[in-house]
């Protein structure tokens, strides 16, 4: 039913011919509509906070519309806010924060669609059990589709490809997820991969994995092929205060394969069969506004890996730790960010099964620094040992780099798009003495001595500028470099690059 205001407008609207004069109308009607709208929720937050401490009383919460969510699922989220479940009482403030919560929590599942409504109701007061403090919540809560299948190609560093993403959602009616994805490409040939994700207690920040997964991807840089097959199970855990932790094993076989006719030593050297067995933590405690395009905040992450100690088994030993940080400045409401990153990392080789002499790294597991995401200005894996013309990998690295973003004219600051001046730098090293073997106490003293060996010469660094695009799902740059210090057989690229990804220095 219109209100008496909107019929009067009306009225005029019909007794006009002049459509200047009827847009000038309606725009009338919009300007009154839209002052009515504000003050009717001004007054709803008047209400509220007058009587914010007024006692109440839960008496039920009942979801309406979540027709495939099991109910012993959503009763995990709603009981524990029901009075009768509480030793304390609610005031009208609380009452609204924990009803906001659990609705919060509903919609971090992903399997409703936003936004999710509630309603609130006081229930018959003819019912004798009923009290003038008592009320009903009800939650309208829509499901989104069973699934949702995406097809597609993207293009990137050195690589171009061809996917297929299938994903069923409230798969046994608790939120569980199963992803299925394949795709076929240029650099990495194929990959495949079948995930099943579920919230453990109908939690959404405590979360349980289990993925399979098969890829061929050849390294043109190293001259050979890696087949990867094997399993990850992992353990996702998320802070009240934002902080991510993710437990996993994994147990994958790796093999290298294809050997180019131009394939180093190193690289024979370590062709055939591998089996990883290893466990795994990251964390991260992210801040930033917007990670693909940052305006203000910081990133701290840690990675950590154990392979082949102890029960582990496996054919490889090793203790694998990354380290990054990043933080951006913005310059008050200019639009333009100053965003600084470190990252670092070592290999250290340890001892499998009786063997008390610690393994030599393989290709599979040494780090490879150096590309568009990476330390710009560089070839892929262009930093670091090489073996002729091969990229080898090292056992410890050091890279950090500084990027000035810039909105570009007449597009304004509000859009993804960005002009970059940048400078990137870092040290790739092999770890020293590792090829004489020795004990424990060697592999320590070596480990040292390598750590301390990255200062001793300036990193190899190249400067540029480009163009950034922060799309949602990655960011994509075009960019000019220079090198401007690179060490014999490393590999600089200076000119045009492009780069896409969720992850830059």
């Amino acid at each position: 039913m219109a209100s008496p205001l909107e019929d009067d407008v009306f009225e005029k609207l019909r007794q006009k011919t002049d459509p200047a004069e009827q847009r000038k109308q309606y725009d009338e009607l919009d300007a009154r509509l839209f002052a009515q709208q504000q003050k009717s929720q001004e007054r709803v937050v008047e209400l509220i906070d007058d009587n914010s401490t007024l006692p109440v009383t839960i008496s039920s919460v009942r979801i309406l519309n979540a027709n495939r969510t099991r109910r012993g699922f959503l009763e995990r989220v709603v009981n524990p806010i029901l009075s009768a479940n509480r030793s304390d009482q609610y005031t009208l403030q609380e009452a609204l924060k924990e009803v906001g919560n659990a609705t919060e929590k509903l919609n971090r599942f992903g399997i409703f669609k936003s936004p999710i409504s509630v309603y609130f109701d006081r229930p018959d007061q003819t019912i004798p059990t009923s009290s003038p403090t008592d009320v009903d919540v009800y939650i309208s809560a829509y499901e989104r589709g069973n699934y949702t299948i995406k097809t597609g190609t993207e293009a990137g560093a050195s690589e171009a490809d061809a996917y297929i993403n299938a994903e069923l959602r409230n798969l046994f009616g608790g939120a569980e997820t199963l992803n299925a994805h394949g795709s076929l490409g240029t650099r990495t040939r194929s990959a495949y991969s079948l995930a099943l994700d579920s919230p453990i207690l109908s939690n959404p920040d405590l979360k349980f994995q289990v993925n399979g997964f098969a890829s061929s991807t050849l390294k043109s840089w190293a001259s050979h092929e890696e087949v990867l097959r094997g399993g990850t199970s992992k353990l996702l855990y998320r802070t009240k205060n934002g902080h991510q932790h993710e437990f996993g094993y994994s147990g994958i076989w790796r093999q290298v394969t294809g050997l180019a006719e131009k394939a180093s030593p190193t690289i024979r050297a370590d062709a055939g069969d591998s089996f990883k067995s290893s466990l795994s933590h990251t964390w991260i405690n992210d801040k930033r506004d917007n990670p693909m395009l940052p305006n203000r905040g910081y990133l701290l992450k840690s990675v950590g890996e154990l392979a082949g100690f102890g029960m582990l088994q496996g054919d490889v030993a090793f203790g694998k730790y990354e380290a990054e940080s990043q933080i951006a400045l913005p310059f008050g409401d200019t639009g333009i960010t100053l965003t600084a990153g470190l990252r670092g990392g070592l290999l250290y080789p340890l001892a499998l099964g009786a063997d008390k002499t610690p393994q030599n790294s393989r290709i599979n597991d040494r780090f490879q620094l150096g590309g568009p995401t990476s330390v710009r200005g560089f070839r892929l894996s262009g930093l670091g040992p090489h073996d002729g013309s091969d990229a080898v990998g090292g056992d410890v690295y050091a890279a950090g780099g500084a990027n000035l973003l810039f909105p570009i004219p007449k597009a304004g600051k509000e859009t993804p798009l960005r002009f970059q001046a940048f400078v990137n730098g870092g040290r790739l090293v092999s770890l020293k003495g590792r090829d004489r073997g020795g004990g424990q106490t060697d592999t320590a003293a070596n480990m040292k001595r390598t750590i301390a060996s990255l200062k001793d010469d300036l990193p190899s660094c190249a400067a540029g500028l480009g163009l950034v695009y922060a799309h949602p799902i990655a960011r994509f740059e075009i960019n000019f470099s220079l090198p401007l210090v690179m060490r014999a057989r490393e590999e600089g690229r200076k000119g045009l690059s492009f780069g896409v990804g969720i992850e830059f220095l």
